[in-house]
């Protein structure tokens, strides 16, 4: 049987991981090659820690309940500023992205339009991968579902000299390769818009609870690039997420993620639910999925104690994912050792 390029690597990559060799190792080209604080595992991680930036503003919604896109865009250029330690909007998003890159933003759409990425969101994201140089025919906006898409409120857009917008179902074929691929214990066939048309991924979550992994934002949210997610949702779903996490589709060309908490949810997801949501008003942003996932589960488990829920451990739906991916060398999941900057 042939082996494809990309699982060659990834088998080499876990070859080197089971020879204790350094979690940077691991993160892949596409990380490595950019002046950010991401290095994980080893002694080293104390010196250097992962960056978690927490933009808020309590004034994002109008009294009518629409996002002013305008505070939406200020806070996520301020906090890629932050980020990247750099003192420009143009500087942050070229110190992620180049402009030959082409860039997908992978959405989280499966709860409807409320509990989405909001529109504002994404256009500030779309503002800041222009400002790095990159072409709008090089930008796609996907999901798994075209109707997922719409039902969010984004128009399906095929053309290909402007910004692109649909769903893996959109491709033919139905979208997903035909060879499966290894991550662990995960074998599936990954969407052919991560495994073909993108070079880089901005991941855009949304904070909110998922009744069985705990949480689902980061890395949870890459259950959506792949055909068979119902068979990994065992045991919270670890190692599964940590584990789909390490394949170099993901891990090699997820460049930053962009957590949408404008509005939130503590309880009872990942389908919407408004009595469990609240107006958190900010945004979470970073290249950590590690951290950034510990980081969201503790804003979530604040809401819950305020409440007065039981912790997610309580509840027997922990995100134990999040420690074994810190243990695969994906990030930093020890929160003295995340750098949490609030914008």
């Amino acid at each position: 049987m042939k082996i494809s390029k990309s699982r060659r690597l990834f088998l080499k990559k876990t070859l080197q991981l089971g020879s204790s060799i350094y979690a940077s190792t691991i993160i892949g080209k596409y990380i490595t090659n950019y002046p950010i604080p991401i290095t994980c595992g080893g002694d080293i991680s104390a010196l250097i820690p992962s960056t978690i930036v927490i933009g808020r503003d309590d004034s994002l919604f109008a009294e009518t309940g629409i996002v002013k896109e305008t505070l939406v865009s200020r806070l996520i250029h301020k906090a890629v500023m932050q980020l990247t330690n750099t003192p420009s909007q143009e500087k942050a998003w070229r110190t992620l992205f180049k402009p030959n890159d082409v860039v997908g933003l992978k959405l989280n759409c499966l709860s409807g339009k409320t509990m989405s990425p909001h529109i504002a969101v994404v256009e500030s994201v779309i503002q800041g991968l222009k400002l790095a140089g990159v072409k709008d025919k090089n930008i796609i906006i996907f999901e798994r579902f075209n109707r997922e898409l719409e039902t969010a409120g984004f128009r399906i857009r095929r053309a290909t000299e402007g910004i692109r917008c649909f769903g893996t179902d959109e491709l033919p074929g139905g979208g997903y390769e035909a060879e499966p691929q290894l991550a662990g214990s995960v074998g599936t066939c990954f969407s052919k818009i991560v495994s073909r048309l993108c070079t880089a991924i901005v991941n855009v979550p949304v904070l909110k609870d998922h009744d069985l992994a705990g949480i689902s934002v980061a890395m949870k949210n890459f259950f959506g690039v792949i055909h068979n997610p119902n068979k990994y949702h065992g045991n919270n779903c670890n190692p599964f997420v940590a584990e789909l996490n390490t394949h170099p589709y993901i891990a090699d060309k997820v460049r930053l993620i962009v957590c949408d908490a404008l509005l939130a949810q503590y309880h009872g997801g990942p389908g919407y639910k408004p009595q469990w949501t609240w107006n958190y008003n900010g945004i979470v942003v970073g290249r950590d999925p590690v951290a950034l996932d510990q980081i969201c589960h503790g804003i979530i488990e604040e809401k819950r104690k305020e409440i007065k829920l039981p912790s997610l451990k309580q509840a027997n739906r922990e995100p134990k994912y999040i420690s074994t991916a810190a243990t695969l060398g994906l990030g930093i999941d020890e929160p003295s050792k995340i750098n949490l900057i609030h914008a």
